[in-house]
């Protein structure tokens, strides 16, 4: 599922090509895809309007309309958006086409069909449940501090829980982990405050580094940017899917485990 650095990187791609331009139409060829309003109201009420914004909050995409309303995409776990001339080559996995004025075409494809897009005037009603996110400077390590307070779980699927932090997942969660040198199954209320410190650095990190690289696209290649162009982090990950290989700090194999229902890969050597 494309994480923060996808979606951010998403978001920056599509502002150069969306920003002003107008929709003229919209074809959903897969109904469940469109969450709300039903597909019909939804295809009618997005032609004619234009894109004024677009960002990203967690691992959702937000698309600002002129009319004071919200195009919002989340890709979940195979969706895929491209932006192409019309004439080109149809993904067969296509579940809605926005086809705008100057003649291209943003297609969202999806072969799991998990994707999902709302049309909204209230945008907080699907993103309120969302934490903070993780690059905000109001997130500060004694604030981080507090969050942890209390929390009995463990860090993996914390980190990668939606509530807590916005737009981490297994991915980077695995990455920070490792970054951090703490291992998946500690439990969130003991860390040190140093340890905290440690765990917010690492997560500043990662995610700008992984911005900057424009994201990980991996082998099966369902996360590539609009144009086509793979993300470039995969080459710089420490463990995340490199079960077996030495752990690029000290050598040792890096294992895989189940942590709370997800896999979880790390150091057994750096991450104690």
């Amino acid at each position: 599922m494309p994480e923060l650095p996808e979606v951010e990187t998403l978001a920056r791609e599509l502002r150069d090509v969306l920003v002003g331009r107008g929709i003229i139409g919209v074809e959903v060829r897969w109904p469940r895809t469109v969450a709300a309003p039903d597909p019909e109201t939804f295809a009618r009420r997005l032609a004619g309007r234009r894109v004024l914004e677009v960002r990203r909050r967690g691992k959702w995409l937000l698309l600002g309309l002129d009319g004071e309303e919200w195009l919002l995409v989340h890709l979940r776990m195979s969706g895929r958006l491209a932006v192409e001339d019309a004439g080109a080559p149809e993904d067969p996995h296509t579940r809605v086409v926005f086809h705008l004025e100057d003649g291209r075409r943003l297609r969202f494809s999806d072969p799991r069909k998990f994707g999902r897009m709302a049309l909204t005037a209230r945008p907080e009603d699907w993103l309120g449940g969302l934490g903070p996110e993780p690059l905000d400077p109001a997130l500060t390590p004694e604030r981080l501090v507090g969050m942890l307070r209390g929390r009995r779980v463990r860090l993996k699927p914390l980190l990668a829980d939606q509530r807590f932090l916005a737009g981490l997942g297994n991915i980077y969660a695995d990455e920070v982990l490792w970054r951090a040198g703490l291992h998946p199954l500690r439990r969130a209320d003991t860390l040190t405050p140093e340890e905290t410190a440690r765990l917010h650095g690492a997560i500043r990190e990662v995610l700008e580094e992984a911005v900057a690289r424009r994201g990980t696209t991996l082998a099966d290649r369902r996360y590539v940017l609009p144009d086509g162009r793979p993300g470039e982090f995969a080459a710089h990950l420490a463990v995340y899917g490199r079960e077996g290989a030495p752990c690029p700090r000290c050598g040792a194999p890096i294992v895989r485990a189940r942590v709370g229902g997800r896999s979880a890969h790390f150091c057994p050597r750096c991450q104690r």
